[in-house]
């Protein structure tokens, strides 16, 4: 293969193969094959890779998205962090061995195709997504090398999918409800009727403990105010008890030291398992993709009961927990008892015969 006259390339015109060999100060070696039909494409691809070259030398050492996720969660202190744990998995043979600057909606494109062909709900990918947005974001406005360099310039905008797959939510009628707690073992049918008369989710459910009990006298009542630390906006949020909501309190009361529901003398993890999905099936309630069958659906019976009752819509955002920002600590008794009034509503939709638990 014959030297040309640009120092460092070697093209043969016979066979059209040529290659780039060349030391550049500041740079080291740089090396490049290449095929070419003529001596301008030859000469093309020599500055090319020269270029590329200088490009990569001044391009800073960017850490790998599968470092930026160790750091996220080795630091991150969110309820749901097993989640993401889960999350992060999923992605990591797709983009773990990028470099964080290499991530984007092009790089993740593949993933998405992929659990869209799995079947995998859009919902659930725009899940995942939000942990990797999350990540670049620190990784951009957060994290610091020891030079005080951001480990990313900017975090890239992602396009999360929306495929019309979501499944719909069934709130239950008051037959549906009587069925269904009746099929459940007693242990969930306390904790389902307290989410229905609270409009609580699963996780706090779950996790509700007695340490977050306040006692209000003038009302002769108690609420509990769940730590951010537990709630989907990371903001505290009221639990106001109506009386069948009281009643369960007090059913449990004495039985656990931490937790206020439980199995057996332990907590419950989590109401939608294998005895739930079998009391649904036999309580003949629907099933399949499209429609949830899962807790939710008693937060959405709630707060369809809300609006039946008349409850007014501001009323309703504070008791589904939806206002933003850190205000629930503030409430007076006075405010706390028109709450109180509110959800006391929903016994009079039910009827009498409701406000026992299933046997």
């Amino acid at each position: 293969m014959a030297r040309n006259k640009l120092p460092g390339l070697y093209w043969d015109k016979k066979t059209g193969k040529g290659a780039v060999d060349k030391r550049i100060d500041g740079i080291g070696r740089v090396r490049h094959r290449f095929t070419a039909s003529t001596q301008a494409e030859a000469e093309t691809e020599y500055h090319r890779a020269i270029a590329q070259a200088k490009v990569v030398a001044s391009t800073p050492d960017r850490k790998l998205f599968r470092e930026a996720a160790t750091k996220y969660l080795m630091e991150e202190t969110k309820s749901s962090i097993d989640r993401d744990a889960t999350c992060l998995a999923n992605l990591d043979p797709w983009i773990g061995h990028l470099r964080v600057d290499q991530v984007h909606q092009g790089s993740l494109q593949p993933y998405i195709d992929h659990r869209k062909a799995l079947g995998i709900k859009s919902k659930t990918v725009t899940r995942e997504l939000a942990v990797v947005r999350r990540i670049l974001t620190l990784a951009s406005r957060v994290w610091r090398d020891m030079d005080n360099q951001s480990w990313l310039p900017s975090a890239p905008l992602l396009r999360m999918p929306d495929w019309k797959d979501a499944a719909k939510p069934y709130p239950l009628s008051i037959d549906e409800q009587h069925k269904f707690l009746h099929e459940l073992p007693n242990h969930l049918a306390e904790m389902a009727l307290f989410a229905l008369h609270t409009g609580a989710r699963e996780n706090i459910v779950a996790e509700l403990r007695w340490e977050w009990e306040i006692r209000i006298p003038e009302i002769e009542s108690s609420i509990f105010l769940v730590p951010g630390e537990f709630t989907k906006n990371e903001t505290a949020c009221l639990i106001v008890l109506n009386s069948v909501a009281q009643n369960v309190i007090e059913s449990r009361r004495g039985m656990q030291n931490t937790h206020v529901f439980g199995y057996r003398g332990k907590p419950v993890d989590r109401m939608h398992n294998t005895a739930w999905k079998k009391a649904w099936v036999r309580a003949e309630l629907p099933v399949g993709s499209d429609v949830l069958s899962g807790p939710h659906n008693l937060r959405h019976t709630f707060a369809r009961r809300l609006r039946l009752a008349g409850v007014p819509l501001e009323t309703r955002k504070v008791l589904m927990h939806h206002i933003d920002g850190d205000i629930t600590i503030h409430y007076s008794p006075a405010e706390v008892e028109e709450l109180l009034i509110a959800v006391e509503k929903l016994t009079k939709i039910e009827g009498v015969t409701m406000l026992r638990l299933a046997s």
